[in-house]
């Protein structure tokens, strides 16, 4: 890193190692799809190839890229085989290795014409987000993950599993516990080789947090099989991913400058942001191989094009 005093560089944070936390995690960086997807102004695809582009230069992987969704549902995503064709173009086969979010079989389709090798599914822990995200009900999205997820494998794909509403629903309530490990295993005994647990509207807690782990331990699961998506509404999303550390994952997702949202869960602010969570790793020891420099660098210039700040706190700290 770049001494401060130079004028290069970010300021570093003290490190100070906990030998009861992970010593390297995997951050799998959701910006440019769950980030972007909620934005109301269009973003052409060149901008969306540079930015995926630029964030695998800064050392981040995976990078999901896109969502096969159908355009009336997610607009600002309607470019998504242009955006993937021409990341093939300017990458070759690396663009193949990006991660892609799938709804059913039709997009599964359109991610094996492109050649590419991972996919993503998008389930939920309670009925009333399954019926306004998935126009299913709780147990109808099972079936309709089913034929989708086996001829992923059957394709030699890997396949993340989301599962959303994981520790609150703005229709419902407090989701328990018991309810969102019957979801995950679900979904994991599909055939989902990682699953992905979010607080789509940001209201865990550090405790929920671990007690949803353990519970998923109890059940068998392994907290290798699992990762963390936490929004940032309440500002507690740091504060649970330390406590995800503590319980042993490995793996976060997070987005680039904070952004993002959920266009069926209007209370779902920014993501955890890539940096945030960059500073408090670094702060902690914890290896992560990924320049956060050229993230905040990357957020900064994507802020110009959205005409906005960065919402995340480390990037307006380091470019202040």
């Amino acid at each position: 890193m770049s001494d401060p005093s130079t004028g290069s560089g970010h300021r570093l944070p003290a490190v100070v190692r906990h030998d009861d936390l992970p010593s390297r995690i995997t951050i799998y960086e959701v910006g440019a799809r769950d980030g972007l997807q909620n934005e109301k102004t269009a973003i052409d695809t060149g901008v969306k190839a540079d930015l995926i582009t630029r964030l695998l230069d800064a050392g981040l992987s995976p990078v999901e890229a896109t969502s096969f969704v159908h355009p009336k549902w997610v607009p600002q995503l309607a470019d998504a085989k242009q955006l993937m064709e021409e990341l093939v173009d300017r990458l070759g086969d690396r663009a193949r290795e990006l991660p892609v979010l799938v709804p059913n079989e039709k997009g599964l389709d359109r991610a094996l014409e492109l050649g590419l090798r991972h996919i993503a599914v998008f389930g939920s822990a309670t009925e009333t987000f399954a019926n306004k995200n998935l126009n299913q009900t709780f147990d109808g999205q099972w079936a309709m993950f089913e034929p989708t997820m086996t001829r992923a494998k059957d394709a030699n794909m890997t396949v993340r599993g989301y599962l959303s509403m994981c520790f609150g629903d703005p229709w419902e309530g407090q989701v328990e516990i018991a309810k969102v490990v019957e979801a995950g295993k679900r979904l994991l005994d599909l055939g989902a080789d990682e699953l992905s647990l979010g607080d789509t509207i940001g209201v865990a807690t550090a405790g929920h947090v671990k007690a949803l782990i353990k519970a998923f331990e109890e059940e068998g699961v392994p907290t290798e099989r699992l990762a963390l998506h936490f929004h940032d509404t309440y500002g507690q999303a740091l504060a649970n991913t330390l406590a995800g550390l503590q319980c042993g994952v490995t793996t976060y997702d997070a987005s680039a400058g904070g952004l993002g949202g959920c266009p069926y869960a209007k209370s779902a602010t920014g993501n955890l942001a890539t940096e945030d969570l960059l500073w408090m790793l670094d702060g902690l020891g914890i290896e992560h191989g990924v320049d956060l420099d050229k993230v905040a660098d990357t957020s900064s210039w994507l802020a110009g094009h959205l005409g906005r700040p960065s919402p995340s706190a480390v990037v307006r700290a380091l470019r202040s």
